[in-house]
């Protein structure tokens, strides 16, 4: 998150670090495997032949499964003085401190949580459970940022 002149007001960024191994190495395996085939692809005995488009389109759809992959990647979280930005699996939204009203990890829950006004909450994929004590520290480090800048916030009112 940056102001309107540009300065970096981020003081957490936090992603994913399991989910992000096991993303890249899937990948891998899934261009590999698709490469593989694509190579492999020719006549045969029972008639059947397979040209070179059919081996580029069999490599092209293993790259895109493997980019569709890759977007478990992209979970992040970033927290500043202008709020919270969470970024899951399609999209960023970001959240000013005035319309937080909690961050939260409950019990059994994969994810953490960014708690709106009405009941409503963001689901924080970049804190996940799978992380241990890595989601652990950021949830600390979120909740002092949370403290500092809601009081900030308020005090400002």
């Amino acid at each position: 998150m940056t102001d309107h002149n540009g300065t970096t007001l981020t003081d957490l960024v936090v992603r994913p670090q399991r989910i992000r191994r096991v993303a890249v190495v899937c990948a891998v395996v899934i261009v590999a495997v698709f490469s593989t085939t694509a190579a492999m692809l020719h006549g045969d005995a029972t008639g059947v032949y397979f040209g070179p488009a059919d081996q580029v389109a069999m490599a092209t759809f293993g790259v895109i499964l493997a980019g569709a992959v890759l977007l478990l990647a992209r979970p992040r979280l970033r927290v500043g003085a202008l709020g919270v930005g969470v970024r899951n699996v399609l999209g960023e939204q970001t959240f000013p401190w005035e319309l937080i009203s909690e961050v939260s990890f409950p019990d059994g829950a994969s994810f953490a949580r960014v708690e709106l006004p009405d009941d409503e909450y963001v689901t924080v994929m970049a804190v996940q459970s799978s992380d241990g004590a890595r989601a652990v520290e950021a949830m600390q480090r979120l909740r002092q940022l949370q403290h500092t800048y809601a009081s900030t916030t308020t005090r400002g009112n």
